[in-house]
């Protein structure tokens, strides 16, 4: 038996390369943003420095090379999340945000779909932008529920030769684009079986729909103020008969249901390393503050022991959050069966452990740390949606993982062994 997180020359050069560029590229973008007023306008002052990824390649870097880019697999991207986000949340999520818009196109999409799609995501210009549109007013927990229950409530009707898209999607990160029309591809969950006498089989009644930018029908209806990612833009908007070629299904009519979660367990163990990121910055800034400051005592706070054992027990939290998050990706770059347990494991403990690791380093700082002037409130506030969004730990993620421990043939040691 080997166990080796010993990272390849290849990918410490990866590593090297991407804490370069956001050291210098992402660094600002806090202060660019900070005291402008609204969603949109903070949104907008974050374009300059996407623009950079896309320019420098870090676009190219996250999309798979048999798709055309540069990327090796899903432990490559969680080097590349934790040293973007470890200086920006914003930007960063509005990266993954779109490699997220562009799975349910590379997990089932044709090659000609794939090829077109991807054209301005690869060119290495511009800001493109895509959208996984799942989530919906009124929440989407379960978004494969029969009848009664409501499930997804986007519906897609044939009308000929195109499908004709009515409903509300809400908390899609980046879909109305940087000038309110639409992002450049959204990926659209709809029930393409929106007869209530034929739908309850869920597994056949949801479909994802290819949408570029739309003519007409897309309408942008607010953009929330969220507590944290202030730079990032989720909005609520909904779709007016938009119409889109019949040939737009990604995968098969009815196949909607295992795309989304074939996408949603793909960045589950992302969410974990987004909270690795968090958790160093904020160790990282609370070590050198205890090293220097003494507080109006003899010897710097890091000499007492109760400040020694939060910096030791913040540290555990990293280097296990860490380690979890990458045998999940290696679980899923190799198929391993135990690869979806794994994903939700770290999306679980790394969003949740970032919030208690840095609430904790905030009291070793003291009140000093709730003032903006300071990292700590921000990184918090950036933290506390991990556990919250690309599905929710208490719903979605949870239920995920007690399925798995309720299935008859569950094994607790496939995660060990495989």
């Amino acid at each position: 038996m080997a166990i080796d997180f010993t990272l390849t020359p290849q990918q410490r050069e990866l590593q090297l390369s991407a804490r370069d560029f956001a050291g210098k590229a992402l660094a600002d973008v806090g202060k660019t943003i900070r005291h402008l007023p609204t969603a949109e306008e903070r949104f907008l002052a974050t374009r300059p420095a996407y623009e950079d990824v896309v320019a420098q390649g870090w676009l190219r870097k996250v999309i798979p090379a048999p798709a055309g880019g540069e990327g090796n697999g899903m432990v490559d991207l969680a080097l590349i999340a934790e040293e973007f986000y470890a200086v920006d949340a914003n930007v960063s999520l509005t990266l993954f945000a779109s490699l997220l818009g562009l799975l349910p196109v590379l997990n089932a999409g044709s090659p000609d779909q794939v090829q077109q799609t991807l054209r301005p995501f690869l060119s290495g210009t511009g800001a493109p932008l895509a959208a996984f549109c799942h989530s919906e007013p009124g929440g989407i927990a379960n978004f494969d529920e029969p009848v009664p229950a409501e499930g997804t409530r986007t519906t897609a009707v044939l009308d000929g030769d195109q499908w004709v898209i009515n409903g509300a999607k809400q908390w899609i990160s980046s879909a109305t684009g940087w000038d309110s029309k639409g992002a450049d591809i959204l990926t659209v969950v709809c029930r393409t079986d929106p007869n209530p006498q034929t739908r309850a089989a869920a597994d056949h009644s949801l479909s994802v729909l290819l949408v570029p930018t739309p003519d007409h029908g897309f309408v942008s209806d607010e953009n929330f103020e969220t507590m944290g990612h202030r730079g990032h833009l989720t909005p609520r908007f909904h779709f007016e008969n938009v119409r889109v070629p019949r040939e737009n299904v990604l995968g098969e009519v009815g196949g909607g249901k295992a795309l989304v979660e074939a996408s949603f367990a793909g960045t589950a163990a992302l969410v974990g390393i987004f909270g690795v990121g968090l958790m160093r910055s904020a160790f990282d800034f609370t070590l050198a503050f205890a090293k220097r400051e003494r507080r109006a005592g003899r010897v710097p706070i890091i000499e007492h022991q109760a400040v020694g054992y939060a910096l030791a027990d913040a540290k555990i939290a990293i280097e296990t959050a860490r380690y979890l998050s990458w045998k999940a990706c290696n679980a899923l770059d190799h198929e391993l069966p135990s690869a979806l347990e794994l994903a939700v494991q770290a999306k679980i403990y790394g969003s949740e452990t970032a919030v208690k690791v840095i609430t904790d380093l905030m009291r070793v700082v003291g009140i000093d740390s709730y003032n903006h002037n300071l990292p700590l409130a921000g990184l918090l506030q950036d933290a506390i949606v991990l556990p919250l969004f690309d599905g929710g730990n208490m719903g979605v993620r949870r239920r995920q993982l007690h399925s798995l421990l309720a299935s008859p043939d569950y094994d607790s040691l496939d995660t060990v062994t495989t």
